[in-house]
């Protein structure tokens, strides 16, 4: 085909892909492109008759014609709790629809492939499993049902819509009810259940060791460190050595002090504060020089590939690097020398950087302070380094000031925290909101993660780096969030990027003291796209930064160790790695937070969950979080413990779902139960091993129970106060 002809063949295509749900004759197009003659006109008829028998265009009717909409699209399953799921994909705006006959034994989290069955305006596209291209997992926790002969695994996770069928001679003695690790082996073409063998028999469901050891197999987390790796990092010198010290800059002179949690026991970044001659302030952003003790390949380095971030149970955490790593080695503890990878930045009190420098430092910590700690000094105005702390908290606020001008997002969703006794029992449940202390070491850390990032990308271009990158919103769910504010009076208004974070940001603002402030803030934050590690720069939406990495954190990050290494290399003059590689890395990396994040929620409920079982019967005040066809959801205001009223168990009417409202109605009085309504509620009951809880309307309790529960333990008015602290 002649270059020309090829050129108006592109330009045909590209008209009718930009309207795919037109049909087009070939007069119409001729029209578009400005074709007079009838030799261009003819030639372009039989193109369309060429492409429809090629199977590229398809017939709408006699001589039109529209692109073929594409069928089959490559995405990762998300199942449902009822059996259903969704495919999730970078190519369609909406996810794909799977009902449950067409899964075609494909479980949750398995990178797939489906077919668009029904594609329906305003509704998601339906369709069907056709390929599974890999598992996300074959190993599953779960409870040990014996039947003769043979046994079922009942699996933990609600997003498991099967169960496991053992025979007998491979349940590695497992008995009745035992909480186990079962294995998938098989999934014959005509089994309705899958094939497995036991692998862990974890002991009896509900006890504290059981659980929490169930959640650590079902995201297939680390108890320890192998012999090997414990071995290697014991062998690592703790000695720094002159010629060590005379290859870094020496800033052991600058006043420096961490920051952290007051439980914190690895301490990876430090702040450094001196005054200048010329009246600016010297401001170092210290980390932990993790990579200096752990080289690329090495045993200890594997294994943190392997882990690629530590986990926070909320009762123990799986670190990423051995204790004598990320407790003593690196951790920049109070009075000792310490090597430490630094971005200095010379700085006014408005927080305008006039200069920056990269590189390898020596520090020497004067004081470890708690946020709480650092508080009070601001608080007080006077104490320990307070011109310091006072002069970072002034410029951290203007950092803060300048990007929401620039369209960041401010989230400052309140943190669920447990005061455990020595049996890890939790006594005591607590909201925990931000402090100026929290967000000075967040300004500080940003700050120093957008340099580095900016530096790489923009004064090094075309050099392989790891960005962590955060797409805007998708457009459906965006809709998904202002169907629900709508409910409660607020609109989301905007034109543009830049627009829409303002009015997320006016959105949060305005609820900020509103009984409907976690349901917005949790529809704000699934309504935003996951952050990512990539080697490809996209930005960072939620943060309105064009550069961002993750650098600060090393002790505790995979990705931090190779921003590390990759800046060390460009800083000595080093020429770009292995993008493709690079990139495996980052995906990994990225697979592996998810599956941290997961397996931290996971402790945060089963927690949740042993802690209310000490009040059945008891009445507590809730905001209903979410309406289903099968009840309703409920988080308690104090606690933010979250479950379920059933509809089945809601007997002072007959309710039914109104799904365009996200309703329950009731048919005889109409009462309406919708999303962000207060309610009072009892604790009816709780599943430890599923990490569930139960409630019913107070009402509906005493008249199915006739009169009040007594406490299942009995505390008095000021213990339950202290218990329900926000």
């Amino acid at each position: 085909m002649p270059d020309k002809f090829e050129k108006l063949l592109i330009r045909v295509l590209q008209i009718m892909s930009a309207e795919p749900r037109k049909s087009f004759n070939y007069k119409q197009l001729a029209a578009m492109l400005e074709l007079r003659s009838d030799e261009l006109k003819q030639w372009l008829r039989r193109e369309l008759e060429r492409l429809a028998d090629e199977d590229k265009l398809e017939e709408t009717s006699k001589g039109k014609y529209r692109i073929k909409p594409k069928t089959l699209f490559i995405g990762v399953l998300d199942m449902t709790n009822n059996g259903t799921g969704f495919v999730v994909t970078d190519e369609l705006e909406k996810d794909i629809f799977i009902p449950n006959r067409y899964l075609n034994k494909a479980l949750h989290g398995d990178l797939v492939e489906a077919r668009i069955l029904r594609d329906r305006p305003g509704r998601n596209p339906e369709g069907e499993i056709v390929r599974i291209i890999e598992r996300a997992k074959t190993r599953f926790t779960g409870i040990v049902r014996m039947l003769q002969g043979f046994a079922f695994v009942d699996p933990d996770d609600p997003k498991m819509y099967k169960s496991f069928y053992v025979d007998e001679d491979h349940l590695n003695g497992a008995g009745d009810g035992d909480k186990v690790v079962v294995e998938m082996t098989d999934w014959p073409e005509k089994a309705g259940s899958p094939f497995g063998r036991v692998i862990k028999v974890l002991g009896k469901p509900g006890e504290h060791e059981t659980e929490i050891h169930a959640i650590l197999d079902e995201y297939n987390l680390p108890y320890e460190f192998d012999p090997e790796v414990e071995m290697a990092a014991q062998k690592l010198p703790a000695a720094i050595t002159r010629d060590e010290i005379a290859r870094r800059r020496d800033m052991r002179d600058r006043i420096t002090f961490t920051i952290d949690p007051v439980d914190a026991k690895d301490f990876d970044d430090a702040l450094s504060v001196r005054k200048l001659d010329n009246g600016r302030w010297e401001i170092g952003v210290h980390i932990a020089d993790v990579t200096h003790y752990v080289r690329p390949g090495d045993v200890i380095d594997r294994e943190a590939y392997e882990r690629s971030t530590s986990v926070y149970l909320v009762d123990r955490v799986i670190p990423m690097l051995p204790e004598v790593l990320s407790n003593q080695l690196c951790s920049l503890r109070p009075n000792e020398d310490k090597l430490t990878f630094s971005v200095v930045f010379e700085m006014d009190e408005n927080g305008k950087v006039y200069k920056r420098w990269f590189g390898r430092t020596v520090i020497h910590s004067d004081k470890r302070f708690t946020y709480e700690e650092a508080q009070k000094i601001l608080d007080d105005g006077k104490g320990l380094f307070h011109e310091q702390l006072d002069v970072l908290n002034r410029m951290a606020k203007k950092l803060r000031a300048a990007r929401f001008r620039k369209g960041a997002i401010s989230f400052e969703r309140s943190e669920v925290r447990f005061r455990l006794d020595e049996d890890k029992n939790p006594v005591e449940i607590y909201v925990k909101i931000p402090i100026d202390t929290n967000k000075l070491i967040e300004e500080f850390m940003l700050l120093a993660n957008r340099h580095v990032a900016e530096f790489v990308g923009k004064e090094k271009k075309g050099k392989v780096f790891v960005y962590r990158v955060h797409d805007k919103p998708k457009k459906d769910r965006l809709d998904e969030l202002r169907k629900v504010i709508k409910k409660f009076g607020y609109r989301l208004r905007a034109d543009n990027d830049r627009s829409l974070a303002r009015a997320i940001n006016k959105l949060l603002e305005d609820v900020r003291d509103k009984k409907e402030r976690t349901l917005v803030e949790l529809m704000v934050l699934r309504t935003m796209s996951k952050a990512v590690y990539t080697t490809d720069n996209r930005g960072h939406y939620g943060l309105a930064f064009d550069y961002y990495t993750h650098f600060t954190s090393p002790i505790r990050r995979y990705p931090d160790m190779m921003v590390h290494r990759l800046l060390q290399q460009y800083l000595d003059g080093k020429q770009p790695r292995n993008k493709q590689a690079y990139e495996k890395k980052c995906i990994h990396t990225t697979d592996m937070e998810i599956n941290a994040q997961h397996a931290e929620w996971d402790s945060i409920a089963y927690m949740q969950a042993k802690y209310i079982s000490e009040y059945i019967g008891e009445e507590f005040d809730g905001v209903i979080s979410g309406v289903t066809e099968w009840g309703i959801y409920v988080e308690l205001v104090d606690t933010l413990i979250e479950g379920m009223v059933r509809r089945t168990e809601m007997i002072n009417d007959y309710f039914i779902y109104d799904p365009d409202e996200q309703a329950m109605v009731g048919q005889r009085t109409g009462k309406r139960y919708t999303l962000g309504d207060d309610i009072r509620v009892r604790v009816a009951g709780v599943n430890l091993e599923k990490k569930q809880v139960s409630f019913m309307m107070a009402d509906d309790f005493s008249k199915r129970n006739g009169t009040r529960k007594k406490k299942k333990k009995k505390k008095s008015k000021k213990n339950k106060s202290r218990n329900t602290k926000r």
